[in-house]
């Protein structure tokens, strides 16, 4: 039996939520509504001229979001992600301890530098405004690994932003190949839709040619197909990868196993903000698929842990409505 059910790889990135108005936005120069990334310097003027407004901070990136989905729902993760020997990076291995998930940084000594963070500016209309420093994490490398925790997991997860950063990538393809010779089977997210824009040869090294299982959105998988026909997508997918899933925002989702392509159903629900909902899509398939369900049933409860995402604002749930989605499991 597996040690952890999933051992994910991708950005860290640590959220600092603050409430602030429009007239801040307009003083300090921030495009509201929009994510921007910002280079050390700026971001640092932006969290002193915000010091005196409270702040809510937890560790996020997308594949972090999709460990911490997936331990709320009760399974093991482990991830690898590169923060630096700053306060910053010390509270995001503190958070990943306090949600029970392992990681290389228990394991390795932080490097100087800078822990890359997203300020996450929310209006009182419910607007959310990103800007983004990588800092470290743009330097995640193979030393990052921990070889012994992926050998010993059932599926690695790897994001797509990793194939941006030649490092990153470098590390996915090193846990790839070393996932193969172990038998743990990978799964891979495209993420979103400008990685396969610009990064789609890199995207597929990274899938190689025996990939077990592929996320993407809709958009994204016609992008890889480079077509206009959700049909010829679902082909591509399906030449790319045993099995995967393809999200659909209000249609659902498609979802492939190996055998026969499953119709999810969406759970109705008015869609306000869809950061994270892919995160946690992936988070309750893959905690479903490691722990005896269906793929219909993982399909099922990932569908509707994406419907409460999109319905309020922020990339998480709290641990109490994640574990309910497994009230949602459907009875046969």
């Amino acid at each position: 039996m597996a040690r952890y059910d999933v051992y994910g790889i991708g950005n860290a990135l640590v959220d600092m939520e603050y409430e602030v108005t429009p007239e801040i936005l307009q003083e300090l120069s921030v495009d509201k509504g929009l994510m921007t990334l910002v280079d050390e310097n700026r971001q640092q003027e932006l969290v002193d001229a915000l010091h005196k407004n409270p702040c809510k901070r937890a560790c996020g990136g997308s594949a972090a979001n999709t460990m911490v989905a997936i331990s709320q729902l009760g399974g093991k993760g482990f991830f690898s992600c590169k923060v630096a020997d700053d306060e910053t990076g010390a509270f995001y291995l503190e958070d990943l301890k306090r949600w029970g998930i392992d990681s290389n940084l228990q394991h390795h000594e932080r490097d100087e530098g800078i822990t890359g963070k997203c300020l996450v500016l929310v209006t009182p209309d419910a607007d959310r405004t990103m800007n983004t420093y990588l800092g470290a994490a743009a330097t995640l490398s193979e030393g990052d690994l921990v070889l012994d925790a992926l050998k010993e997991s059932e599926y690695l997860y790897l994001e797509g932003y990793l194939v941006s950063s030649p490092t990153g990538k470098a590390a996915a393809l090193k846990a790839r190949d070393v996932a193969r010779e172990a038998g743990v089977k990978t799964a891979f997210s495209l993420s979103d839709p400008n990685m396969v824009k610009f990064f789609k040869d890199g995207i597929l090294e990274i899938m190689g040619d025996d990939l077990d299982f592929l996320f993407a959105n809709e958009g994204e998988a016609l992008l890889m197909a480079d077509t206009d026909n959700v049909e010829e997508a679902i082909a591509f997918c399906q030449s790319k990868a045993k099995q995967f899933a393809i999200t659909r925002g209000g249609r659902g989702s498609i979802v492939y196993d190996g055998q026969q392509l499953l119709d999810v159903n969406p759970v109705p629900v008015k869609a306000i903000d869809t950061v994270g909902a892919g995160d946690m899509y992936a988070g309750a398939f893959l905690y479903g698929i490691t722990n005896g369900m269906s793929y219909a049933e993982a399909g099922h409860i990932a569908s509707v842990g994406a419907s409460k995402i999109v319905s309020r604002y922020g990339p998480r749930l709290e641990t109490e409505e994640v574990k309910g989605l497994l009230n949602n499991v459907p009875t046969s």
